[in-house]
């Protein structure tokens, strides 16, 4: 009977930590190399607040990427929470990937330098959003990060385009320890669908919001009514602001902001969960919430 190659030692698993500044792309990279929509996008820095697993399967290999919300001073308990979730990651980790803007490591990378600097894993640097700079651009860039890092790969990348992307997975499965598979071939993330819709609602309200009340915003689900199921999942959520003139902006003139957000979120929950979804949205005031600690542990922001 032939053996079977998850079992044996060319088998290879582990998991990868995406980290970087907000805004360097990773989530538009983990949704990439998963193939599905997993963690949600945004021009606005710090749009991803928790850890999101994606499982990817390769011949010979598993690969358990790890998205975290970007790392920078932190400012407030909420930030201050981010950061170490980020930060925590990384001892976690088997392989870390650095994912950097097309620039010269500079003082936006004192607080997380330090950290990679004392790793024992192997480091793998991306410089992502290669489509936005020429090649003779790009070669002094490299060259800044080999000098900083002398032993690990510098692979540049389009997480947007999909460019250098098996390059850079090539280079992370050569660093993955041996091992057998930890998931099954057919999953892709060990998020429930709960959080994951909670995620799409909090993608529109950024999509549709200013700069500063994003993130003054969070988003609850009380109700995952799947009774009716594959015919109909309920939705109750309710969306907490700091202060009343908050509500009023997210709400919008005659409730047109509100109905606009959950009719874009019921969509794509529609495509997630592959069923009519009832969704029912409110707003609450939570008075200063990213300050109070036992709001960021009933919103999952703390353990």
């Amino acid at each position: 009977m032939p053996s079977d190659p998850k079992t044996e030692n060319r088998f290879k698993c582990g998991r990868v930590a995406l980290i970087g500044l907000p805004n360097a792309g990773k989530s538009t990279l983990l949704n990439r190399l998963v193939g599905e929509k997993l963690s949600i996008t945004s021009p606005k820095p710090q749009t991803t607040r928790h850890r999101l697993l994606g499982i990817v399967n390769r011949p010979g290999a598993q690969l358990l990427y790890l998205d975290t919300p970007g790392v920078l001073e932190p400012k407030g308990p909420l930030n201050l929470s981010l950061v170490e979730a980020a930060l925590s990651a990384l001892a976690g980790a088997d392989v870390v990937v650095w994912l950097v803007e097309p620039r010269p490591p500079d003082p936006r990378d004192r607080v997380l330098l330090p950290h990679l600097q004392q790793l024992s894993q192997p480091l793998v640097v991306a410089i992502n959003k290669i489509d936005l700079v020429s090649k003779p651009k790009l070669l002094p860039l490299m060259a800044a990060y080999h000098q900083l890092f002398p032993g690990g790969p510098v692979i540049p990348v389009s997480a947007l385009l999909g460019e250098g992307l098996p390059e850079l997975e090539g280079e992370i499965i050569k660093l993955l320890p041996a091992g057998p598979p930890i998931y099954s071939e057919d999953q892709v993330t060990e998020q429930t669908e709960r959080f994951l819709v909670a995620e799409l609602i909090r993608e529109r309200l950024l999509h549709h919001l200013g700069e500063e009340i994003p993130y003054a915003v969070a988003v609850d689900i009380e109700e995952f009514d799947e009774s009716r199921r594959p015919e109909l999942v309920r939705v109750r959520a309710v969306i907490y602001v700091e202060r009343t003139s908050q509500k009023g902006i997210v709400i919008g003139k005659k409730g047109h902001l509100l109905k606009t957000v959950g009719q874009e979120a019921r969509i794509e929950m529609e495509d997630l969960l592959g069923c009519r979804v009832f969704l029912d949205l409110w707003v609450k005031v939570w008075k200063n919430w990213r300050k109070d600690p036992r709001a960021l542990r009933l919103l999952g922001y703390q353990t």
